[in-house]
């Protein structure tokens, strides 16, 4: 039989066949490879040379020229920091400000925007814009004000000094990502429910809250991570030692005299500082990931 006797596939075989990629080579996967490596370097670079430099002796801290990949590895600037501070209550500060926060922004702000997305408000376009301006808002800005009604309200070293003013800087993020899931869910499930008899808070808790879980998951590490990271207002409203956060604590890492600067120290501070955040992350990763995505294909 020859070459052209050989049998062919059928037509939908063929239109299969056509559709499957191209194997071997290709130009534009390899520079697709080799940007997205890059990409993962230039933003992985500051995280690995603050590892390094937590686990580098302190001749190759200071060496010229800059030793970058050592060779000889010490755990000294780890234990420092628990035996010449109190580490340990540093981070329980950092969660307790961070936890509460959080929560009280997500109890605030989930009430807040389903009513916005469910009930008529009268000037619920004038809220809606307040909240939009107040998220575009620079927080800093509010420093000199809050610093002045903490006085008056005699709340320095205290933890409500922080958690009100994490929860306010959070609060309208929070209704604006809410109400946006919220708008997304069906009116018939809501319907549904009333029939049954629930009212509206057991509307919210019993069925709306459980079916926006990603939403709120992620909205929570948002608030999380930045009432974690705040700097002004912790080293501005703390002053007491046993009650500073990490961000400020690691920055007031001192050396053995005035004039050193621990830097292998700071650098053990950064990393178990941010630790607590890559795990949280990662546990809730596929949450974050539904939340993020969820409602950009409306189907």
């Amino acid at each position: 039989m020859t070459t052209t006797d050989r049998p062919t596939g059928t037509p939908s075989e063929e239109v299969e066949a056509a559709k499957l990629p191209p194997s071997g080579f290709s130009r534009r996967r390899l520079g697709v490879a080799i940007a997205a490596v890059l990409i993962a370097l230039f933003c992985l670079a500051p995280i690995l040379w603050q590892l390094l430099t937590s686990v580098k002796v302190n001749a190759d801290i200071s060496a010229v020229p800059t030793v970058y990949f050592p060779t000889r590895f010490t755990l000294n600037h780890y234990t420092e920091l628990f035996t010449r501070r109190p580490f340990l209550q540093y981070v329980g500060n950092s969660f307790l400000v961070s936890i509460l926060s959080t929560l009280l922004a997500l109890g605030l702000g989930a009430p807040a925007a389903y009513a916005l997305a469910r009930l008529r408000i009268p000037g619920e376009r004038v809220v809606l814009a307040a909240v939009l301006i107040v998220t575009l808002f620079p927080y800093i800005l509010l420093f000199l004000g809050l610093l002045e009604v903490v006085r008056a309200l005699n709340l320095g070293n205290n933890y409500l000094a922080l958690i009100i003013p994490y929860t306010a800087i959070n609060l309208p993020l929070t209704i604006l990502v809410m109400r946006s899931f919220f708008q997304q869910l069906p009116r018939d499930l809501e319907d549904a429910a009333k029939v049954d008899g629930f009212n509206t808070w057991q509307m919210l808790t019993q069925i709306v809250l459980p079916m926006t879980l990603p939403a709120l998951v992620t909205t929570g590490i948002l608030t999380f991570i930045s009432a974690w990271n705040e700097f002004i207002f912790a080293l501005t409203f703390i002053t007491r030692e046993d009650m500073k956060t990490i961000p400020v604590a690691a920055a007031q890492l001192g050396g053995a005299s005035i004039f050193e600067i621990p830097y292998g120290p700071i650098a053990a501070a950064t990393v178990l500082g941010t630790l607590p955040l890559v795990i949280l992350v990662l546990l809730f990763q596929r949450k974050i990931v539904q939340g993020l995505t969820a409602g950009a294909v409306k189907g």
